[in-house]
């Protein structure tokens, strides 16, 4: 605000665009409206009752009532590097984990770790929409690198180049991609780990959605790929995804050992240890199987085919089939400059308030990921749901 009454640098955060559209569909429910929403990135299962019961259990413990280290507790940054070696080949100790508060909590302060002010982080679009904040918030400079649907939505090691300056200190790399559904292959990967070492470039990498491959795709991690990325890599992660536990918050930074020092301290003066039942739960899911998962994918799968195809037989719609994740990015370029409703139709965001206000179904415009042009739909929501939601919008779309 002019009057300084908000700090320019408080004041400048843009408001999470996915929140804002889920908030805004469940407050249209809340009121009685018929709303579809499309715009939730967490899986619509319940936490697994063994969490739970685990949980439930902590609380009852006394110990679990006072504080606990700022950066976690012993036994589950143990069980989360047991997890890594586990789930994608990444051997690393347990000093060099820090648990934070949730996902979004250890991508800023893993950019926080990092960035300075006048800093360029490279971050290829479409890009969820929180990794631009953090970076501006510590002064760094967000340089998108376009993708396409033409493209896959996979940036290449020549556009990562042309991007790239003497003031680049970082890329933010996340495969399977939120919002694109995109998963990069083994070769990609390795030519943009490769790229970075080159240049000496940070690449802090988002593994939340590893579980989440579908067809013949496979998740590679990156410093697993170019393990001499490996002394300037972060990896970020958390149980929201794989073990529907998004309300839990608890996420963890994998760093270099002086680097998660830096963030523990960091975290000692922001909020202390995360929640110690929330720990609890945490140190549950990842020390057992992943049958979880498995059980959400093949749901995620069917509901995955479902939207690809429901969405490709739209008018003035192109639709990928997503690889990864739970969200469709289809491309409504078509219908721009064309009217739908009596509506001309001049940005994807007119577009979702349109969609909104005549169909009750909501969806996150691509403007809020850095992808004008297109949208996004998450699949992890229920099948009925699902088909009459997109069903509304084919037939909102089928009128001029």
């Amino acid at each position: 605000m002019a009057d300084g009454r908000i700090s320019a640098r408080v004041a400048s955060i843009a408001p999470s665009a996915t929140l804002a559209v889920t908030n805004k569909a469940k407050a249209l429910k809340a009121a009685g409206e018929p709303v579809v929403g499309f715009g939730a990135g967490e899986p619509d299962f319940p936490t697994p009752d063994y969490i739970v019961e685990a949980a439930a259990e902590a609380c009852r413990d006394p110990k679990n009532h006072r504080y606990g280290p700022a950066g976690g507790m012993p036994e589950l940054k143990a069980a989360l590097a047991e997890k890594t070696v586990r789930d994608s080949g990444y051997q690393v100790d347990p000093a060099q984990i820090v648990v934070t508060n949730g996902g979004k909590h250890a991508v800023y302060n893993g950019i926080a770790g990092v960035i300075d002010p006048g800093d360029e982080v490279l971050i290829p679009t479409p890009y969820w929409t929180t990794y631009p904040e953090p970076v501006r918030l510590a002064g760094g400079i967000p340089v998108p690198v376009t993708t396409t649907i033409a493209d896959g939505f996979k940036a290449t090691v020549d556009q990562l180049e042309a991007a790239r300056t003497d003031r680049t200190k970082a890329l933010i790399f996340v495969s399977p991609s939120n919002p694109s559904g995109a998963v990069y292959e083994r070769e990609q990967i390795e030519a943009i780990g490769r790229w970075a070492v080159e240049h000496g470039l940070w690449v802090l990498t988002d593994e939340i959605y590893e579980h989440l491959v579908y067809d013949d795709h496979q998740f590679h991690s990156m410093p697993v790929v170019v393990p001499e990325l490996a002394d300037r890599c972060m990896v970020f992660n958390g149980v929201a995804k794989t073990y529907a536990m998004t309300g839990w918050r608890v996420g963890w930074v994998i760093a270099p050992a002086d680097m998660a020092k830096a963030l523990t301290s960091l975290q000692s003066h922001q909020t202390s240890n995360v929640a110690n039942v929330s720990q609890v739960a945490a140190l549950t899911a990842v020390s057992g199987d992943l049958s979880a998962v498995v059980e959400m994918r093949q749901a995620f799968d069917r509901r995955r085919l479902t939207m690809h195809k429901m969405l490709s037989e739209m008018r003035g719609v192109e639709c990928l089939l997503p690889e990864g994740a739970f969200y469709a990015f289809p491309s409504m370029d078509a219908l721009l400059g064309t009217t739908v409703g009596g509506v001309t139709i001049d940005s994807t965001l007119q577009l979702a308030d349109l969609a909104l206000e005549r169909a009750k179904v909501a969806f996150v415009p691509g403007e809020a990921f850095g992808s004008p042009g297109y949208a996004r739909f998450s699949f992890a929501l229920g099948d009925d749901d699902l088909a009459q939601g997109l069903e509304r919008l084919a037939d909102l779309l089928a009128t001029s």
